[in-house]
């Protein structure tokens, strides 16, 4: 990075965030005057699941974020734009030049821009130079247009400066399993409005249905429950240093710092609940919270037991205690997906 001095554009605010997606939209919405919580959002955009696959040529994956944008979907950012009233558009492209110019245009008219990006390749993480991960979101919130040197807003609260090439490079990446392939976002808050109590109701009760009756058994509860019969299957599947790096990436994206906000998102979303409870009207929706944040406590002892094989000198004997709270824990979701969606 050259030693330049780029300012973050009027009235843009940098903060801690819990998750990258919805901080970065919340960065937005607060830029423009729509302040709304993480959590919220998080609720709103039927944030909350449970998936594992393992991709040939890529890692085991646990995920706890639901709604990702595929094709027959709304995805998560388009759901919370409808129930706050403000029109999102996504934009992709596989020209490098279309994406930069457009991203260019934006910028020089101080608009913060929403990007999707490989992690691996900001050069404010100190992650192994193996390690790629393109699901990440940061918003593009200063622009010098002499030398293209850019700020970032990321997860903590102090804004990067990354040179513009280096950007360019993060948001076109092709490493697997989730390269960015260029994605940004617009926002139109002409008519946007705070959520009623049927935007809300509507977004828990679609939580309750992939957590309960998925589409395919890699999701929801069933997704739990074979992801312990998977990951007992690693140490046969994989060589040992893969099978570190499963172990490692699995309490990474349990835990807060992979960006879960801890628990695998079920901090997050019991308290969504909380605040969800006063917008519907109905208190049930706090104590079922509560709930699911104690299921949070519980992911974070299966984060540290796969942390702890990830170092061990033997990972493939710790694999069984790493997943067997998983069992419990399937039971536990169940119940409080199937009371949440009665109450609902």
């Amino acid at each position: 990075m050259r030693d330049v001095n780029v300012h973050a554009f009027p009235g843009f605010e940098s903060y801690p965030t819990q998750h990258c997606v919805t901080g970065s939209i919340k960065h937005v919405y607060d830029y423009h005057g729509y302040p709304i919580s993480e959590e919220l959002l998080l609720g709103l955009g039927e944030g909350l699941s449970f998936v594992y696959f393992h991709i040939k040529g890529t890692d085991p994956f646990f995920g706890g974020r639901g709604n990702v944008t595929r094709p027959g979907t709304e995805g998560f950012e388009h759901a919370i734009g409808r129930r706050t009233g403000v029109m999102v558009r996504a934009h992709k492209t596989a020209s490098a030049n279309k994406a930069e110019h457009a991203l260019r245009d934006l910028l020089v008219a101080r608009q913060p821009v929403l990007v999707y990006v490989d992690m691996g390749l900001l050069p404010y993480f100190d992650f192994p130079e193996e390690y790629h991960f393109g699901g990440h979101t940061v918003v593009v919130a200063g622009y010098d247009p002499e030398t293209g040197d850019v700020l970032v807003a990321d997860r903590d609260p102090e804004l990067h400066p990354v040179a513009w090439d280096v950007l360019e490079k993060a948001r076109g990446s092709t490493f697997k399993p989730f390269p960015p392939q260029h994605l940004w976002f617009t926002f139109d808050f002409s008519a946007a409005r705070q959520p009623t109590s049927d935007d809300v109701s509507e977004a828990i009760r679609a939580v309750c249905g992939v957590m309960l009756e998925p589409p395919i058994s890699n999701l929801g509860v069933k997704g739990i429950r074979k992801a312990i019969t998977e990951a007992r299957k690693w140490p046969k599947l994989l060589d040992d240093a893969a099978l570190r790096r499963a172990c490692f990436n699995v309490a990474l994206f349990i835990d807060h710092r992979g960006g879960t906000g801890g628990g695998i998102f079920r901090y997050m979303y019991g308290r969504f609940l909380s605040e969800a409870a006063v917008i519907v009207g109905e208190p049930q929706l706090d104590a079922i919270g509560k709930d699911l944040e104690g299921v949070g406590d519980d992911w974070e002892a299966v984060a540290a037991a796969f942390a702890e094989a990830a170092d061990g000198d033997n990972p493939e004997a710790l694999l069984d205690a790493a997943t067997e709270p998983m069992i419990h824990i399937a039971d536990r979701e169940e119940d409080v997906w199937e009371r949440l969606r009665s109450v609902m």
